[in-house]
């Protein structure tokens, strides 16, 4: 069975990016950051708060994670690890919590995040994403 996953966007800032909580089925796993809202520009925007399908994806730069289909005009916007805004360009990190990192805003222990997320999509080849925007 397919893992329902869900991202609540909570917060958006121009300079910080957008943070939020992802939630898989129904339970909170851990916080998200994304770029900011710039219409769904490539590279430099969130995508669309709406639902998706997620599938396993692996290249040389990100050997094991999920990519989002079906993003209107962008494609390659992945899940993975790091800390601040300036380590995405489109995609979705994870993190253990929101915090400050030298003074930026930013998540804290991606990697081991990100690594949890995938022990936790363990055999799973695809999903169902709804992000939700509250602010």
């Amino acid at each position: 069975m397919n893992q329902i996953v869900e991202i609540i966007r909570l917060e958006e800032s121009d300079t910080d990016g957008t943070f939020g909580i992802l939630r898989i089925e129904k339970s909170v796993f851990c916080a998200t950051l994304e770029p900011p809202d710039r219409f769904n520009a490539t590279g430099t925007s969130s995508i669309p708060a709406q639902q998706y399908f997620c599938d396993r994806y692996s290249s040389a730069k990100f050997p094991n994670t999920f990519v989002v289909r079906n993003v209107p005009v962008r494609s390659g916007i992945l899940f993975h690890a790091g800390n601040t805004v300036q380590n995405t360009q489109g995609c979705i990190l994870l993190g253990e919590t929101i915090t400050k990192l030298r003074g930026d805003r930013g998540i804290k222990n991606s990697g081991a995040t990100f690594a949890a997320f995938m022990a936790e999509m363990n055999g799973q080849q695809t999903f169902h994403l709804t992000i939700y925007q509250q602010y």
